[in-house]
């Protein structure tokens, strides 16, 4: 090899090393890295929304008298399905905040369902819902692990973008933003609480609604 191509050579490795230093490589990998995590949350997220209509039959046909809580769980999985973000709205604050609203909406209800089964024995000894609770449990954990790992991502991400030598490439050629985090709500500094408000009267007359019809109307003073 002549001595022209041993410096070609060096040169080109030289300028290799030069590019990956200055984020063109860089960047690109930890902004997909962070978006198979992002893909990795949506798949948890739908696991969780088509177990949540076999969750609401089971318990209805128990928990009559709670029709509320199963409305409010029924229009959070929608609310929750119905707002979709691209991977080009992770850089975009307000969008971000509010799918991840509407996720926590239907955590919310999905934990005043729980709060309600307690009052219904005989069905969490169901072994079909017992499955359902067990699922959705799982389910949340799988949540609750996906975002961890699309955090550990974004962390990733934004700092190679603003780090030098990274944030040359990231910001001449890339155009890099930063992307959005999930973050824990304030309320989850707190233990959550169950306020059923107007259905007071309702829960106090749920076991009844378990017996037979001459205990119901007794319960009720719709009897004799």
């Amino acid at each position: 090899m002549s001595v022209m191509s041993s410096i070609r050579s060096a040169v080109i490795v030289l300028a290799a090393i030069s590019l990956s230093a200055c984020g063109i490589n860089s960047v690109p990998t930890a902004e997909e890295n962070a978006k198979a995590k992002w893909a990795d949350v949506q798949s948890a997220y739908q696991r969780r929304a088509d177990l949540v209509p076999n969750l609401v039959a089971t318990v209805r046909a128990a928990a009559q008298s709670e029709t509320t809580i199963l409305t409010n769980v029924t229009d959070a999985r929608a609310r929750a399905t119905s707002i979709n973000i691209t991977t080009d709205d992770l850089s975009n604050p307000e969008e971000f905040q509010k799918f991840q609203d509407a996720q926590n909406q239907l955590t919310q209800a999905l934990g005043q369902l729980r709060t309600v089964v307690e009052n219904y024995p005989e069905l969490k000894s169901q072994a079909r819902f017992a499955d359902l609770m067990d699922q959705l449990e799982g389910t949340e954990n799988r949540i609750d692990n996906a975002r961890t790992k699309y955090n550990e991502a974004v962390q990733e991400y934004n700092t190679t973008i603003r780090t030098f030598p990274d944030i040359i490439g990231a910001k001449i050629i890339h155009g890099a933003k930063p992307m959005e985090p999930f973050s824990a709500e304030p309320s989850a500094q707190t233990a959550p609480t169950v306020d059923f408000g107007d259905m007071g009267a309702a829960s106090a007359a749920a076991p009844a609604a378990n017996d037979n019809s001459g205990e119901r109307e007794a319960a009720t003073g719709t009897g004799n």
